[in-house]
């Protein structure tokens, strides 16, 4: 089913041409230097992921794109993903313009860019009340002080960034179990709220295998106090998939996993009120709908 244009990108089809309408949409313009440059999306609202591809390249030249404060390099080196990057719009990203801005460099000359004005369309999360121990609540001191230090584990993983591609084509759901729809579900547990909701929920059985979504280097197989049994996988280029609550864990930190290999059972573990896979999809910080990657094509 197609979609109509984003009108936060209205300014840039004016100036560079026309969306490709789809489930996923693609914009195309050319970089200061000349090359073609790819946005592939759903949409440009908090908790999407957006695919930049850079074609067309001329010998020599790199492209820099910043976004959000963030630099995202398409590296012009002969890897695997060169001229590919993933850029995420966490879902507590707040509605309003923002600088896009592009830059070329090459051995020919000084760096030469390129600044638009993006908008940010509002998105509302729905909520839910829920109810677990009083423990995955009211934290003793104790489990306060290991979730800050687990905290402060996820985030130095998420700032890595391996400049290879490590994934095998696209990214496949990895359970058919039914999605919910509760990505930034608003969760209030025992009547208090806390963070949103920063993945979807798979409906699973107890111990049923769920498998990779795609190729990459397995960063964190291990036992959280709220997740559980939590695997992460680094997909290179900033790009992690989390898989959460397993019963059993089937893989180790280190480990090289293909796209489809089992790496976990299905479980409860952690703050969870029953068995079932939490997917979740990070780009660097950013919490972001795992549907949201599921029409990237490579």
């Amino acid at each position: 089913m197609g979609r109509r244009p984003v009108p936060a990108l209205i300014a840039l089809v004016a100036l560079y041409g026309p969306f490709i309408l789809g489930a996923f949409e693609t914009t195309v313009f050319k970089t200061p230097s000349g090359a073609t440059l790819e946005l592939t999306f759903r949409s440009w609202q908090p908790g999407e992921a957006i695919l930049a591809r850079l074609t067309d390249r001329p010998p020599g030249l790199q492209t820099i794109i910043r976004f959000l404060g963030r630099t995202y390099p398409l590296d012009a080196k002969e890897i695997p993903g060169a001229g590919l990057a993933f850029i995420g719009l966490d879902l507590s990203l707040k509605p309003g313009r923002y600088e896009f801005e592009v830059e070329d460099r090459s051995d020919a000359g000084g760096p030469v860019s390129q600044k638009r004005s993006v908008e940010i369309q509002p998105k509302a999360f729905p909520r839910k009340k829920l109810t677990v121990k009083d423990e995955y609540v009211f934290y003793p001191p104790e489990a306060e002080e290991r979730i800050r230090r687990e905290a402060e584990l996820l985030a130095r993983i998420y700032e890595i960034r391996i400049p290879q591609w490590l994934g095998e084509g696209g990214f496949e759901p990895p359970h058919p179990g039914r999605a919910l729809p509760n990505f930034g579900e608003l969760r209030i547990f025992n009547g208090v709220p806390r963070s949103p909701h920063s993945g979807v929920d798979v409906e699973a059985g107890a111990n049923e295998i769920v498998r990779a979504a795609n190729a990459g280097t397995v960063v964190l197989a291990a036992d959280l106090y709220l997740s559980g049994n939590t695997v992460v996988i680094d997909h290179g280029l900033g790009l992690f998939t989390n898989y959460c609550h397993f019963s059993r864990i089937l893989v180790t930190s280190g480990d090289a996993v293909r796209k489809g290999d089992p790496i976990g059972r299905v479980g409860s573990t952690g703050r969870s009120t029953g068995p079932h896979l939490h997917w979740g999809v990070r780009i660097f910080e950013a919490r972001v709908d795992p549907d949201s990657i599921l029409g990237f094509r490579f």
